[in-house]
C-alpha cells in the first residue's frame, strides 16, 4: 500500500513538473499579444494600445470631465512610459486630458493633424507639449510608424482644409500580423469617401466607429468595405446627442457585425496574437 502511495505521489510530481514549461509557454504567448482597449470615458474617445513587448500608444484622451475614468484605467496598466500619443482632432472630448497625460507620464512622440482650435483645451495641450520639449509629428494620410512588429498607418486626413473639424480626424489602421483594427476618430462620410477614393485598404477585423455612432459617419459603402467582425462605439450614457444614432445601429445589425458600446459594456478590450482575437468587457 505504501509503495502504491509513493508511486502516486511521484507520478503527481512528475506530471506537475512536465506541465510547468507548458504553463510558462502559455503565459509567454499571452504576453506577446497586442491588446487594444477602447476605454469607457463617457461621451468621448480614448483608446490604449499595448504592443507585444509592452510599449504603449494612446489614441485620444477623452473629456476633462471624465479624467478620473481615464487615469484610473491607466493606473491599472502599470505604465512607465507612453511611447506615442495620437490626438485625432482638437475637440475637447478627444484631447481634453492629453495635457495632463503628457505632464504625468514620460512621453515619446506625439502625432496631431494640422488643425488648430481657439479653445483653452487646445492651448493647454500646446503648453504641455512645449513644457516637455516634445515636437509634433503630422498625422495625415501616408504617414506610418511601427512598434514591436505592429504597424500604425494613417489613412486620413487626405486634404489640407475642411469645413468640418471632424474631417481632420487622424484615422489609423493598426495591423499586427493578420489582425487589424481601424480607428476612425470622428471622421465623417466625406473623409470615408476620400479614404476609399485614395485606394487605401480599409479591411479590418475591428472598427472603432466614427463620431460616436453618429449618422454623419459610417456609410454603408464604407462599412461594407471594412467588413469587420466587431464594431465598438464609444459614447456616454444618456448623452445629449442621441449617440449612437438609430441609423448606425441598424446598419451594423443588418450587416451582422457584433457591436459593443462603452455606455452599455464599459471598457472593451481585444487581445490578439496576430491570428486569433479575443474580446472582453469591463
Amino acid at each position: 500500500m505504501k509503495r502504491l502511495r509513493l508511486f502516486i505521489v511521484l507520478l503527481f510530481v512528475t506530471l506537475i513538473t512536465s506541465c510547468a514549461p507548458l504553463a510558462r509557454n502559455i503565459n509567454k504567448d499571452e504576453n506577446t499579444n497586442l491588446i487594444v482597449s477602447v476605454i469607457d470615458v463617457g461621451q468621448g474617445d480614448s483608446i490604449l494600445i499595448k504592443t507585444p513587448k509592452n510599449k504603449y500608444v494612446l489614441v485620444d484622451g477623452g473629456s476633462k470631465t471624465e479624467k478620473d475614468k481615464l487615469f484610473n484605467f491607466l493606473k491599472t496598466q502599470d505604465i512607465d512610459k507612453i511611447d506615442v500619443i495620437i490626438g485625432t482632432h482638437p475637440h475637447e472630448d478627444h484631447i481634453g486630458n492629453l495635457d495632463d497625460v503628457i505632464r504625468d507620464y514620460d512621453v515619446g512622440e506625439i502625432y496631431l493633424p494640422k488643425v488648430t482650435a481657439s479653445t483653452k483645451t487646445f492651448a493647454d495641450l500646446m503648453d504641455a507639449i512645449r513644457d516637455k520639449n516634445l515636437s509634433i509629428k503630422n498625422a495625415k494620410a501616408g504617414v506610418s510608424f511601427s512598434l514591436d512588429g505592429v504597424n500604425f498607418d494613417f489613412i486620413a486626413p487626405n486634404s489640407s482644409k475642411y469645413e468640418e473639424v471632424n474631417n481632420y480626424s487622424a484615422v489609423v489602421k493598426v495591423t499586427y500580423r493578420k489582425s487589424s483594427f481601424l480607428l476612425m476618430g470622428d471622421a465623417e462620410k466625406l473623409s470615408e469617401n476620400e479614404i476609399m477614393s485614395r485606394g487605401f485598404n480599409v479591411s479590418a477585423d475591428i472598427i472603432k466607429i466614427g463620431h460616436h455612432g453618429s449618422s454623419s459617419s459610417s456609410s454603408r459603402k464604407f462599412i461594407e468595405a471594412v467588413n469587420p467582425e466587431y464594431a465598438v462605439i464609444s459614447c456616454g450614457k444618456g448623452n445629449d446627442y442621441g449617440h449612437p444614432h438609430r441609423e448606425t445601429l441598424k446598419l451594423l445589425s443588418d450587416l451582422k457585425i457584433k457591436t459593443y458600446r462603452t455606455d452599455i459594456d464599459g471598457t472593451v478590450s481585444f487581445s490578439t496574437d496576430g491570428y486569433n482575437i479575443k474580446s472582453a468587457k469591463k
